[in-house]
């Protein structure tokens, strides 16, 4: 490990990411690849995490590294920081590890004061143009290093823009910008009580530490959060010779992707504004020009554009996001890095490469992130309504949404909390928004382009979004929305269509997604790689179709306590529990028979000849009972209106309290439920049990091949097991001699109690299979109770690093995990071919069936929509098992104008 803290770029390379941050470790390969990259240095990671260790201090001996970085950044530019005659000035960027666009903090045009800029008006015989970049450069450091918010600034701007008819600050002249810059300065030792300092070094080491400071906003720190970044890694902080797109008319700056980020197709794609600065395009603060007008008006830097953008995808071989800029007709690749980009248009991407053979099937589907693929299961508009329509603009994000209007971030944020779909609306998005763009449903932006923050960070998360509505005017005091003839406010509804860029008054009807023809041979290369098989949780017959749909093979968890809560099936199941005698069970057990066959016969005819796991009755039967405060309410009115004599119903809602009270349980969930249950009441399970087998003689008949597997909820001793496995066998044998059929099936139970992973051996003698019930497993062996943990105290967990991930979402491997190992391994050792499974909800993460895999579960299942995941994930978990070594795509590469 180097002590060294500063690199030029010159001497790092790409296997010093974790030192340099992506783009500092990447901007030695564009160098090293010979790409017309400014000259400049990289501060370490490492010396971010000093800074934090040492309450914010930067030490003199880095000071000193950075003033030796600099001279040889002077002898290379042949400028001087500071000298008002031949001044050098520079960018200050950060660079995580990890790429975070746009979530931490930039300050262009450093060395700027009165004398340097000046010194760049005569230089450059351009005085617009230098007052220009000062009033930039006092905005940016005022703001980044000073602490004053943007939107001060830009009301000053605004104004003054307002009063000259202008829209931007580049169509300013000479005497409103020093108007301006005046106003800045004013605005500045107002708010802070000191000026910017005219000394440059003092502006260029308070930058370093301000950009420190970033890592820690509390943008960034939503974005780690969402974006699972570990918070210990820090920022790098790259210092580059300032080039720049504002100086005359054959100057400019843009935005280029090598193939269409939304798509897939190989197309290039870009924006482009003359005489701008890298922000305006970036931030959507002005809406760009195609590419195109590029090649229209200076051709030849177009074409060495396009051949620097070939040469990057063939260097980093993945889309590229290219940032450049252009001064006085001189191209410069400023960033490059692997492409945002839609998973419709990842996932064409990679099977294009791998047709290509440019990659491998392995390496295609190492690129596939499953937790992005709901972008593909995105809904789209049913049918198009022209009559709706009220405004187009830039298809930035695909997906279709309907919700509520809102106008602030905030807003968005608090109408989610609360279950409402929302649309949030901005004239552009800043990186300030993250936290509304992360509630929002929806994105509509009046400004910017398909490279804006809005569209990137929508892209990223799957969030539609259409851009660039200029048609659109947003009052924002009186918080409306102006369509033409149309005007909404807050709360109203409005639809989105990220594939057209078409915004709609109202709601719209939308239509389920289907399986694209590049997700159709993605998922079928990873079910030729994967071991592991994966099947469906479901709750309803009707949810089989769509496990089908998504590539399900099997069914590993049917819930039968859901199939009873329909209006018209609630009243069967509660006349069971509230019986007075076993005679009144069984007869209204005997109504729910035909019901649940009926159930089970359109499950075994859907997944013919794949295995259907049905779990018996588990939860608590109170809960199939309305609340005690809502039958007290009802027997106070029945006695306000009840006739003298007319007692019945007054009588049958006092024997439903009596039966709520005496079901009533301390702590239900660890109560009467599960195989407890079932032993206590035979006769639910034997229903059940014999509407089963019921089903499957008759699909039997019809030429259905059944493959029934019965799980027994919650045991947690052998004998429980034992003894419902009994009841089991005799009910299946006495349907099947019945019915003269034979089926076979399989009998085994859910490990969700700890107990039951610590005697695994003894339950094994008597299993035919183990699924790990791993919500409950969790809850056990955590002693959480879930829906308090995650209201109460997880999120603090998770933000003091006491846990890393929630455990409900992410598997703890060290705890649930080992239980899991433990009781795989003792199963095992007395049935060797006992299958095991795993039915929770972590069958649809990632992580959690890489640890499946690794342990040697057979199958994992999940909600059918996250099927296309896990099919994914366990071809991933396979490829990785095989050490395959894949290079690590989606770098980022920067540099600066």
């Amino acid at each position: 490990m180097t002590d060294q803290r500063v690199f030029m770029f010159s001497e790092g390379n790409a296997s010093m990411r974790e030192l340099l941050g992506g783009k500092g470790a990447d901007l030695a390969e564009m160098t090293r690849a010979g790409l017309p990259v400014p000259y400049g240095f990289t501060i370490t990671t490492a010396s971010c995490r000093d800074y934090y260790t040492h309450l914010g201090h930067i030490p003199l001996s880095l000071i000193e590294e950075i003033e030796a970085a600099l001279a040889n950044l002077e002898q290379k530019t042949g400028k001087i920081f500071g000298d008002p005659a031949n001044p050098l000035f520079v960018a200050v960027r950060s660079g995580a590890v990890t790429s975070m666009p746009g979530m931490m903090d930039t300050i262009l045009n450093l060395g700027m004061n009165d004398e340097t800029s000046e010194g760049l008006a005569t230089i450059t015989g351009n005085r617009k143009y230098a007052l220009e970049c000062y009033a930039r450069f006092i905005q940016m450091y005022g703001h980044v290093v000073m602490g004053i918010e943007n939107n001060a600034f830009s009301k000053l701007l605004r104004q003054l823009n307002t009063a000259q008819g202008t829209e931007h600050i580049g169509q300013l002249e000479q005497t409103e910008l020093v108007e301006l810059i005046d106003k800045y300065k004013s605005l500045i030792h107002q708010r802070a009580k000191k000026p910017i300092p005219q000394n440059v070094r003092e502006q260029l080491i308070d930058a370093v530490r301000a950009i420190f400071r970033s890592w820690s906003n509390p943008r960034a720190k939503v974005y780690r959060k969402v974006h699972k970044i570990p918070e210990d890694q820090g920022t790098a902080v790259s210092i580059q010779e300032m080039v720049f797109g504002n100086l005359d008319e054959y100057s400019g700056t843009g935005v280029l992707f090598t193939r269409n980020p939304s798509t897939g197709v190989h197309e290039i794609l870009g924006e482009y504004l003359p005489s701008a600065q890298g922000e305006e395009v970036v931030m959507g603060i002005r809406t760009p020009f195609g590419i195109s007008y590029l090649a229209q008006t200076m051709p030849a830097v177009y074409e060495e554009l396009h051949e620097a953008a070939s040469r990057l995808e063939a260097w980093y071989g993945d889309i590229q996001d290219i940032e450049f800029t252009i001064e006085q007709g001189k191209l410069y690749i400023l960033q490059t890095r692997g492409a945002r980009r839609t998973a419709q248009a990842a996932m064409k991407a990679a099977v294009d490469y791998a047709k290509e053979g440019i990659i491998t099937k392995e390496e295609a589907l190492l690129r596939i992130e499953p937790e992005h693929l709901n972008q593909l299961l995105h809904q789209s508009i049913e049918a198009q309504d022209a009559d709706k329509v009220v405004a187009t603009g830039l298809p930035a994000s695909p997906g279709a949404v309907s919700g509520a209007l809102v106008f602030d971030s905030e807003t968005a944020e608090a109408w989610t909390s609360v279950g409402k779909r929302v649309i949030l609306v901005r004239r552009e998005t800043t990186p300030q928004d993250i936290h509304g763009v992360i509630a929002a449903e929806g994105l509509l932006t009046l400004r910017g382009g398909m490279t804006s923050h809005a569209a990137v960070v929508a892209r990223g998360m799957g969030t539609p979004c259409v851009c660039g509505c200029e048609e659109m005017e947003l009052r924002e005091d009186a918080k409306e929305l102006i369509c033409g003839e149309y005007t909404f406010r807050e709360g109203d509804l409005i639809s989105l269509d990220g594939a057209t860029g078409q915004v709609y008054a109202g709601e719209i009807k939308l239509k389920d997604p289907e399986i694209s023809e590049e997700l159709s041979l993605v998922l079928s290369w990873a079910d030729e790689i994967k071991q592991m098989k994966v099947y469906a949780n479901i709750d309803q017959p009707g949810d089989v179709k769509y496990a089908r749909k998504w590539g399900a093979e099997g069914i590993g968890l049917c819930r039968t306590e859901h199939m009873f809560l329909s209006p018209s099936r609630l009243p069967l199941i509660q006349r069971v529990i509230v019986a007075g005698n076993a005679q009144e069970r069984q007869e209204a057990l005997y109504r729910l028979l035909p019901i649940q066959q009926s159930d089970f016969e359109q499950i075994f005819t859907e997944m013919d000849g794949l295995p259907v796991t049905i779990r018996l009755l588990d939860p608590p039967l109170h809960e199939f009972l309305p609340k005690l405060e809502v039958l007290e309410g009802r027997k106070e009115h029945l006695r306000m209106i009840t006739m003298d004599g007319d007692t019945d119903e007054l009588d049958k809602v006092e024997r439903v309290i009596s039966k709520v009270q005496e079901l009533r349980e301390t702590n239900p969930m660890l109560g009467w439920r599960g195989a407890r249950l079932g032993i206590v009441f035979p006769e639910i399970y034997d229903m059940q049990i014999e509407a089963i087998f019921r089903a499957a003689a008759n699909c039997i008949d019809r030429g259905i091949s059944v493959v029934p597997e019965i799980m027994i909820p919650l045991v947690g001793h052998a004998n429980e097991l034992s003894t419902l496995r009994r009841l089991v066998d005799e009910v299946a044998e006495q349907v099947l001699r019945e019915n003269l059929r034979h089926c076979p099936y399989r009998v085994g139970t859910m490990i969700e109690v700890p107990r039951a992973a610590l005697t695994a051996a003894e339950i094994a003698k008597h299993a035919d299979f183990f699924s790990f019930g791993t919500n409950d497993l969790t809850q056990m062996t955590l002693g959480y109770s879930r829906d308090d943990a995650e209201r109460r105290f997880l999120s603090q967990y998770m933000e003091q690093k006491i846990v890393e991930a929630n455990p409900f979402e992410v598997l703890d491997e060290e705890g649930v995990g080992e239980l899991m190992k433990l009781a795989l391994t003792r199963g095992r050792s007395w049935k060797p071919q006992l299958v095991a499974g795993l039915c929770g909800e972590h069958g649809g993460d990632r992580e959690s069936i890489r640890f499946c895999h690794q342990i040697g579960l057979d199958y994992v299942s999940c909600s059918p929509y996250r099927v296309p995941f896990a099919r994914i994930a366990a071809a991933q978990a396979q490829i990785r098992e095989r050490n395959v070594s894949v290079p690590q795509f989606g770098s980022e590469v920067t540099s600066t104008a």
